[in-house]
């Protein structure tokens, strides 16, 4: 064990908190840094709208009103962003994907995701990470609607992967039988962007 690592663990004691839950180099943070591509953009709801759409049975596309009609979930989870810090304890409140599931009926040729984002952004991940009970589509964080900076109006919550993958300002789900590199993965991110195993860049 390094001895940065080793400062970081007692420090997470220190609080209270188990270090176990810290993956291997990221450092905690109680803020939430702005990391992102692009501009912050600008959101009209009147003209705003979400789709689902790809390997499914019923392509789907719903205002910010009927979304937020869709039976709602709230999660507390831990975040790591691939920059290297960590967020305990985050809530997020949103839709499942399990609800969307059940008006689009994905096909069985479905086992990809790529999440549609404002300017273009994507991220890609497999469907099994949609479907972890932690993950959702999500319009508040800590109790309060999502900061603009934050992905207001909406935005993708993937806990399991490095924070890119969960997309800011999303606006569509595409269901694909084949995995499709999202917009940081074509820049050498990792495809996998799994924070235990550090796969932070393909190299």
């Amino acid at each position: 064990m390094s001895l940065f690592r080793s400062k970081v663990e007692q420090k997470l004691v220190d609080k209270g908190l188990d270090p176990a839950r810290l993956p291997p180099g990221q450092y905690l943070t109680e803020k939430w840094p702005v990391l992102h591509a692009g501009t912050v953009p600008r959101t009209d709801l009147a003209t705003w709208d979400f789709k689902v759409f790809g390997e499914v049975e019923e392509p789907i596309t719903l205002d910010y009103d009927e979304l937020r009609a869709l039976p709602q979930t709230e999660i507390t989870t831990d975040i790591h962003c691939v920059t290297r810090w960590s967020r305990f304890d985050t809530s997020f409140k949103g839709v499942h994907w399990r609800e969307l599931a059940k008006l689009v009926r994905p096909k069985q040729s479905a086992h990809f995701v790529l999440a549609h984002a404002e300017q273009g952004f994507t991220a890609n991940v497999p469907l099994e990470a949609l479907e972890d009970d932690n993950a959702l589509v999500a319009w508040e964080a800590d109790g309060e609607p999502l900061e603009p900076e934050h992905g207001w109006p909406l935005r993708l919550v993937v806990p399991s992967r490095y924070f890119w993958k969960s997309a800011k300002w999303l606006r569509a789900i595409e269901l694909l039988p084949a995995d499709q590199p999202g917009f940081w993965e074509r820049y050498g991110y990792h495809n996998d962007a799994d924070y235990w195993k550090e796969e932070r860049y393909e190299f």
